[in-house]
């Protein structure tokens, strides 16, 4: 932060309990920011800074899925540059009122399935979307199974959506329990403006923020029921609807083409060494995040390491205490170490 034509008037403080007072509140209030911050470390992100498209992190839907894509939606999805596109740092996608096959509008619909999921974190994007009847923008998330569990069984985490001309977001979950249901909430805004949508989510909660401030939070701990599904990876989708059960059609008020603009994407995990059981004294991964190298030091020998992905599948094995890590994409791994002692130790460490 810059800061100019700043006078400090000492002349005027006349007490030093002033100045051991100001010390205080500053060292009060500025330091835990510094600990909010510093809680978080970036695995992934699309900035969209490039020129062209970038396939290693997204991959395009395109059609109209099964019965709208579930949703009785109008739009067909194109890969078009007509419909998405990149330009001066921001990702563009536009619905236009243009007829293809048998549908009157189109529109684009991306996904990370298959190049990236994360189980557990903070995501966040910066995002403004078009309003107007009919339109329905969306950052979600749906769980990698969904090739075997099918929706809803798979899970859902809606990030944001936004339908019509509403002054407000919605934040939901849908899940299975003995058939669909789902739990969310909304906060008011104007969505047409640049606002930084985001969810924190653990083992026991999903909590949703807009702007950085909490409005909904729902329970996925041990003491729930059926909520099992938001124990798994998830990946990500991007994506403005058109039309569809939620908002119904567009009709003569509504303006295209409609375009939705996408600063960034952002995942972020906790730095966590291995603590279970409280056994961080006989047992340590470092550094963690890492890059190039991983070390694992231990009170008794190593035996065996194993390094898995997000959806479980052997990645590494070995029994060094300092792993190669150089070639494994960015995210988060588990890994799993046997001493000799025949003690089983898990946690995960992040690759950045």
């Amino acid at each position: 932060m810059k800061v100019s034509n700043v006078n400090f008037m000492w002349g005027r403080i006349s007490s030093p309990f002033f100045l051991i007072k100001t010390y205080l509140l500053t060292f009060l209030f500025v330091i835990p920011l510094f600990g909010i911050t510093q809680q978080w470390n970036e695995i992934w992100s699309d900035e969209f800074n490039n020129t062209s498209f970038d396939f290693n992190k997204w991959t395009h839907e395109i059609g109209t899925g099964n019965n709208g894509w579930g949703n009785n939606e109008l739009q067909y999805y194109t890969n078009n540059l007509d419909n998405i596109f990149l330009d001066s740092g921001y990702l563009h996608i536009v619905a236009r009122n243009q007829q293809i096959s048998n549908s009157n509008y189109t529109s684009a619909r991306i996904k990370t399935q298959g190049k990236f999921d994360f189980q557990y974190g903070k995501i966040e994007a910066r995002i403004k979307v078009p309003t107007g009847q009919g339109l329905w923008p969306a950052f979600w998330m749906l769980g990698s199974n969904i090739v075997t569990e099918s929706w809803p069984q798979c899970g859902e985490i809606d990030v944001m959506e936004h339908i019509n001309h509403q002054l407000k977001i919605h934040g939901t979950i849908h899940y299975d329990m003995w058939g669909h249901v789902y739990e969310g909430s909304y906060a008011f805004t104007d969505a047409s403006l640049f606002h930084i949508y985001s969810i924190e989510w653990d083992q026991n909660k999903i909590v949703w923020f807009l702007d950085g401030v909490e409005y909904f939070s729902t329970d996925i701990g041990t003491g729930t029921v059926s909520r099992e599904e938001f124990h798994n990876p998830f990946f990500i989708l991007l994506n403005l609807a058109v039309g569809g059960n939620w908002p119904g059609a567009p009709d003569n008020s509504t303006i295209f083409p409609a375009t939705m603009m996408i600063d960034y994407v952002r995942v972020y995990q906790k730095n966590n060494n291995i603590n279970n059981n409280n056994i961080e004294s006989l047992i340590n991964v470092f550094p963690n995040p890492t890059s190039e190298l991983l070390f694992i030091d231990l009170k008794s020998q190593l035996t065996k390491y194993s390094i898995l992905n997000s959806q479980g599948v052997l990645l590494l094995e070995g029994n060094e205490s300092e792993i190669d890590i150089s070639k494994l994409n960015k995210g988060i791994y588990y890994i799993n170490i046997l001493t000799s002692k025949n003690e089983n130790f898990k946690s995960t460490f992040i690759k950045n």
